[in-house]
């Protein structure tokens, strides 16, 4: 049975999602059920040059980096080489918050700096054009884990469910927020003062973006054992359309009340839930607090 031709190429980019993936402890195993065309890590049976010189073909194409007008390499146009093997390709999957929204690249330049199928958060004419060969996958960088899951299923021919941004559902139908270790402390509103420390939420005082962003890092842990949260840092909210955020440790309040609601949580619940939290004493979570202070 013929492998499945895999290429990676990369546009403007920082290459956090390449070193991300190299750092799989399963690497090579999961590389072994593809044809590898070309990886920037990896030496490979074709050159850079060959792919520029569109000698190659592929199955899967990966995109790493934003997608910017006129950035050329060795005379090629960058844009229009990915554009080429992503109409060759039978799945095409954007690898990172760069390659799928923009990020922190279009920040430099808006008018002339996107992401393959994105603007932010509005689809341009290649996300129609290839809506059903492509897979999303922002991050700041991308968990391993992730990205072998969509090319192990695409391997075994597996259905992948899909969110309106052509998210994995498996991997991005959760906020950040579901299964954080602080998760109570948010709901008493009690909030660490610093990062690092083990106690307290770290939304009201450090700007954290776990509610209002997808992904799985408190499910899916990096190197099988931690997340930002669980060390003690907010969450920076990577895998959205908007990052990255200005003033991103700091939340927005009017009288003590975020600005902006939890996703899918309307205003009036939350106030009710935050005004009935507050009629009630948790002695196991005042006397850590206490400790906290003390300490602090």
């Amino acid at each position: 049975m013929n492998k499945l031709k895999l290429l990676w190429l990369q546009s403007l980019t920082c290459n956090g999602n390449s070193h991300s993936f190299f750092n799989h402890s399963d690497l090579f195993s999961i590389l072994a059920h593809f044809e590898l065309i070309y990886f920037p890590l990896i030496e490979t049976k074709y050159s850079l040059q060959d792919v520029l010189d569109r000698k190659v073909s592929c199955d899967i194409l990966i995109i790493e980096g934003s997608i910017k007008n006129s950035l050329e390499k060795n005379g090629v146009d960058i844009k229009e080489l990915i554009e080429y093997y992503a109409t060759k390709a039978q799945h095409i999957i954007t690898a990172g918050t760069c390659a799928t929204f923009g990020g922190m690249f279009k920040d430099y330049d808006s008018e002339n700096i996107n992401g393959f199928a994105f603007n932010r958060d509005v689809p341009i004419d290649n996300f129609a054009k290839f809506k059903s060969k492509l897979i999303s996958l922002p991050g700041c960088p991308i968990h391993p884990k992730w990205l072998s899951y969509v090319l192990l299923m695409i391997a075994n021919n597996k259905f992948i469910p899909l969110d309106e941004k052509n998210r994995p559902q498996e991997l991005y139908n959760i906020t950040i927020h579901t299964g954080c270790i602080r998760n109570e402390y948010f709901e008493w509103k009690i909030d660490t003062q610093g990062f690092g420390h083990k106690e307290g939420c770290l939304f009201y005082e450090n700007g954290c973006q776990g509610p209002f962003t997808k992904g799985s890092c408190n499910k899916i842990l990096w190197n099988d054992v931690s997340s930002k949260t669980i060390i003690g840092t907010p969450c920076f909210g990577c895998t959205e359309p908007d990052f990255p955020k200005e003033r991103l440790f700091f939340t927005k309040t009017n009288m003590g009340i975020p600005q902006k609601m939890p996703l899918e949580v309307p205003k009036r619940a939350y106030l009710t839930i935050t005004g009935i939290a507050k009629s009630f004493k948790i002695k196991r979570l005042e006397r850590k607090l206490i400790e906290y202070k003390n300490d602090n």
